[in-house]
């Protein structure tokens, strides 16, 4: 509770503001603030599928902090893509990797995910396209989940040989029920759209992004009479106990993430997939 507690002390009060990031990642994710209700819809722009790259990490991470540090009230993360919201981690990342690269990778990755599964402002994702793996782990962060028609979403390590770490699997288990996570962690299950929202792991549907970006913002909304410390604090205290656990545990996360990826059979299991894209791109 204490961590809990030093958090919330950071916590700024909420205000209407537009801003940009100034770093040289800021195309690759596109902010824009509505100055009637203060909120900021994230644009993940990393053509074609916004995989998640080192360069797009960083981006995401430093949108978070300008999130903070701008009071936001709340944020919508989607895609400016029209078929994919993220297609996860990108491949070219962990196959015969940089090593120093790959631990940066890494780290960055948490940064990402402490930031966001631990924001101080609500979130909402509005998820416009194909989200496996990281880009499942993404929406799973925020706290309401928006999906359009069609797409499929979910953590699918196991199919490429690889297991999902404690907090991926911490933040699907703090969405569905334990034994629907255990099986969709174990078989590595993707969801459509319609099984998404039977089991929870989507709370909507909507036709189309302009919708999904609506009722995102409705979701924001049911806030605003809320004391933002107060739900920022209660918020963090039910998700402290799988951040307090990554915090104690960052650099051997990062040593056994960078031991599993430099195993044999797993750089061949990544060579297959990446020849599979290939040909489907031939066709």
């Amino acid at each position: 509770m204490l961590r809990v507690l030093q958090r919330a002390s950071r916590l700024v009060a909420p205000g209407a503001r537009t801003f940009s990031s100034d770093t040289g990642n800021s195309k690759l994710v596109l902010t824009e603030v509505d100055d009637k209700t203060g909120y900021a819809t994230v644009t993940l722009n990393r053509p074609p599928v916004n995989s998640l790259s080192l360069e797009l990490l960083k981006a995401i991470s430093d949108a978070l902090d300008d999130l903070q540090n701008n009071k936001s009230r709340g944020m919508i993360l989607t895609s400016s893509s029209n078929t994919v919201f993220s297609a996860g981690l990108d491949i070219m990342e962990m196959y015969k990797p940089n090593q120093d690269r790959l631990r940066e990778f890494w780290s960055t990755l948490q940064d990402v995910w402490f930031k966001l599964y631990g924001s101080p402002f609500p979130t909402a994702a509005a998820i416009n396209g194909h989200a496996p793996a990281g880009g499942c782990l993404l929406s799973l962060c925020c706290e309401y989940r928006v999906m359009c028609p069609n797409y499929t979403i979910g953590l699918n390590e196991t199919q490429l040989g690889i297991v999902a770490p404690t907090w991926f699997q911490a933040s699907l288990r703090n969405t569905i029920s334990r034994r629907e996570s255990e099986l969709a962690l174990t078989l590595g299950k993707m969801y459509t759209t319609d099984e998404a929202l039977k089991v929870g792991l989507v709370d909507e549907v909507a036709e189309n992004k302009e919708k999904a970006l609506e009722q995102a913002t409705n979701f924001l909304n049911r806030f605003r009479k809320i004391s933002p410390l107060a739900r920022a604090m209660t918020k963090q205290a039910l998700r402290s106990k799988d951040i307090v656990e990554l915090e104690d545990n960052r650099s051997q996360d990062i040593d056994l993430f960078v031991y599993a990826v430099n195993q044999p059979s797993v750089q061949k299991g990544l060579e297959v997939y990446l020849e599979s894209l290939k040909k489907k791109a031939q066709k």
